[in-house]
C-alpha cells in the first residue's frame, strides 16, 4: 500500500475513531480539525454519493492532498426515502440527533412498515481521481430509543436479525456490521490493491 495518510473531510471524533479501528495501521487518519482546516464543506447535492464526491474534491483541491469524506443518510422507505440526504439535519440546522429521532418517530407513529437501511458512501480522492465506495445496513425503526452508545439515529436503529439497536452495541460489533463499515471494507480492500 503505497497510501501512508488520508484526510478524512470530517470534524466528527467519533467518525475518525470508527475509522481508524477499521483502517490498516500503516495507514494515519487524520481529521480537517487536525490539519487546522475550519471551512465548512459544501453539502448542496440533492443524494448521499453526490455530496461525500463534492465534498472530497472540494478538500482536494484546498488541500492537495489524497483525502476522502463520506456521507452517510437513513432512508425509510415509508417516508418516501426521508430523512435520506437531510439525516444530519432533519429537524433543522441545529443538527441535534435527539430532534431528529424525534422527528423520525413522530412521523412513523402510525406506520406499520417501519423498514429502513442505512447508506453510506465514501468518496476517495488520490492523485486528484476519485472512486466511490457504498454500504448498507438494513433493519428497522423501533418505537422508542435504546442504549447509550453510538450516535445519530443508532438508539432506533435495530439491524435485520438482530436484537440489540447499534446505539446498544460496543463499537467493535457495531463495526462488524455496519454501513460505515461495510463501505470502508470496500475502502481498504481498494487501498491494499494500489
Amino acid at each position: 500500500m503505497k497510501i501512508n495518510e488520508l484526510i478524512f473531510a470530517t470534524s466528527n471524533p467519533n467518525k475518525v475513531k470508527e475509522v481508524n479501528k477499521l483502517l490498516p495501521d500503516t495507514v494515519q487518519v487524520l481529521s480537517l480539525k487536525d490539519i487546522n482546516f475550519l471551512e465548512e464543506l459544501p453539502e448542496t447535492q440533492d443524494n448521499i454519493e453526490g455530496n461525500a464526491i463534492q465534498k472530497a474534491e472540494t478538500l482536494f483541491q484546498l488541500t492537495n492532498k489524497n483525502c476522502f469524506a463520506e456521507d452517510t443518510g437513513l432512508i425509510v422507505p415509508a417516508l418516501n426515502g426521508e430523512p435520506g440526504v437531510y439525516s444530519a439535519r432533519y429537524a433543522g440546522p441545529q443538527k441535534s440527533d435527539k430532534d431528529n429521532m424525534e422527528l423520525l418517530l413522530t412521523k412513523l407513529k402510525t406506520a406499520e412498515n417501519r423498514k429502513a437501511y442505512f447508506k453510506t458512501v465514501i468518496a476517495l480522492f488520490i492523485d486528484g481521481k476519485h472512486h466511490t465506495f457504498e454500504g448498507r445496513a438494513e433493519g428497522q425503526i423501533i418505537q422508542n430509543p435504546r442504549g447509550a452508545h453510538g450516535f445519530g439515529y443508532d438508539p432506533i436503529f435495530l439491524p435485520e436479525g438482530l436484537d440489540t439497536t447499534f446505539a446498544e452495541m460496543t463499537m467493535l460489533e457495531k463495526s462488524t456490521i455496519s454501513h460505515r463499515a461495510k463501505a470502508l471494507k470496500l475502502l481498504i480492500k481498494y487501498l491494499e490493491q494500489l
